[in-house]
């Protein structure tokens, strides 16, 4: 048997040599892109009634469907100290039904004209949303209207509702990265609704239906609305609905206005988390916002260093040094408020070394333009970007929204691809000087301070290199 095995062996092996070696193609470049078209914004009509609440009713697309979105001036900005997640209780409260359909009413007509009713909470708007078939368009404007008009409020579901915030909230900061960004926020607006994440135990228990109701008089009104109708939809019958179902809602107070001012300087903070395998970084500090005209090559900036799956950032500590896994930098954006922050869950021994190349990474920009190639390909990328996130019934509406908040008019839109494609490498270098400036940034780590501490050291103090 071992001897048939060694004379297969052989035959396998000479018929090897015999079979003449290909070499592997070489490999070709992908086709150069196309120029990068501008984006041009679907017409709309806006109009206001009587009582001051806006509508924008976009047609959009050829799919039978509609998404209608009522967004209100509301949210976390409108909480006291001692109210934190108010809004969101509110918002809980408000699916419990209205005061002529229950709860499973309202979500079963929802269901029969194909969609469900969301509410979400942020720190500026509250959002109530839902898709439906275009035929059911009118009737769907009319369940949306009766939702946040005349919300029940029930007393009932108030007990229930506060211990499921009770159990999220030991959810979410059981989280290193949710800690991380409220220490982060913290450091950004010390004194300030938007620095303010995350509520204790006893604030939550400790909401009655009373504040609930004060918070809905007080914040939910026509002038604080805007009503959103993107997709396929008869305008006629569409701006009559809204029309009916929303004028005689009062027009209550106006939105609270309430933009940060920038808290200079470096910060560090180290969050204590034993035993922890990794380390949660926050770097970043207040930048421009996004009514600025350097707004736009600031994202591109932004882009190239570190917030895209090429950036900069990403290939030193993830793919060249194997640091973390998913590094990112981002704007983000308040009402006529931003910041940039970068962000990375490192392994513990080498988050000294990471925040080490992060800063490398932000002053070799600082004192060296990028190529024009380099440049061009974060160009390409944050263009078709943009059309993607234009290309549905919501994203449509997200981006009129951006701009309707922000003040910046169609215009942004219309010429956002346009401005993307103009930044210089000079731009970008000279952006990144400007805003990203090392000796201002606040720093925030969650992780084992018993193994991290000296690690951090340098970074302490305010002249960080």
């Amino acid at each position: 048997m071992k001897t048939l095995l060694r004379t297969v062996l052989f035959t396998i092996g000479a018929l090897s040599l015999a079979i003449p070696v290909l070499a592997a193609p070489s490999k070709q470049a992908p086709p150069a892109g196309g120029p990068m078209k501008s984006f041009n914004v679907p017409s709309h009509q806006d109009f206001t009634l009587s009582n001051g609440m806006k509508v924008t009713l976009v047609e959009y697309g050829d799919v039978p469907k509609v998404t209608v979105d009522v967004i209100v001036r509301t949210g976390a900005l409108d909480e006291g100290e001692n109210q934190i997640w108010l809004a969101n209780i509110t918002a809980d409260l408000m699916k419990e039904g209205t005061k002529t359909r229950s709860a499973e009413q309202v979500a079963e007509e929802a269901a029969g004209m194909g969609g469900a009713v969301s509410i979400s909470v942020g720190p500026d708007q509250t959002q109530i949303e839902s898709d439906a078939l275009s035929e059911f368009g009118p009737k769907l404007v009319a369940l949306l209207a009766d939702v946040i008009q005349n919300p029940l409020l029930p007393e009932s579901e108030l007990p229930r509702l506060k211990n499921d915030a009770v159990r999220k909230l030991s959810i979410e900061l059981s989280q290193p990265g949710n800690v991380a960004q409220q220490h982060f926020s913290k450091l950004l607006y010390p004194d300030h609704p938007y620095g303010r994440l995350y509520p204790t135990e006893a604030m939550v228990k400790g909401y009655s239906v009373d504040e609930v109701r004060r918070y809905y008089s007080s914040n939910f009104g026509a002038a604080r609305t805007r009503v959103y109708v993107s997709g396929k939809f008869d305008s006629a019958s569409m701006r009559k609905a809204v029309t009916d179902d929303f004028r005689y809602w009062p027009r209550n107070a106006t939105p609270r206005i309430d933009v940060p001012k920038p808290v200079p300087g470096h910060a560090f903070e180290l969050v204590d988390k034993p035993g922890a395998v990794q380390s949660t970084v926050y770097i970043g500090l207040p930048v421009l916002n996004p009514s600025d005209p350097d707004y736009i090559p600031l994202l591109v900036m932004n882009t190239l260093l570190g917030g895209s799956f090429g950036s900069r950032i990403t290939s030193n500590i993830r793919e060249s040094k194997g640091y973390t896994y998913s590094p990112f930098s981002t704007v983000l954006t308040h009402y006529h408020d931003a910041y940039w922050a970068e962000t990375a869950d490192v392994t513990t021994n080498v988050t000294g070394p990471a925040l080490k190349e992060i800063f490398y990474e932000i002053n070799r920009l600082r004192n060296e333009p990028p190529s024009q190639a380099e440049l061009r390909g974060i160009q390409e990328y944050m263009s078709g970007i943009f059309v993607l996130r234009n290309s549905s019934r919501q994203g449509i509406i997200n981006q009129l929204n951006f701009v309707e908040l922000q003040g910046l008019g169609d215009a942004y839109l219309q010429t956002y691809v346009q401005k993307v494609n103009a930044v210089t490498p000079e731009q970008v270098s000279m952006i990144a000087n400007r805003y990203l400036v090392p000796e201002q940034m606040k720093i925030l780590v969650v992780g084992d301070k018993q193994k991290i501490a000296s690690q951090l050291k340098p970074y302490q103090a305010a002249d960080v290199q």
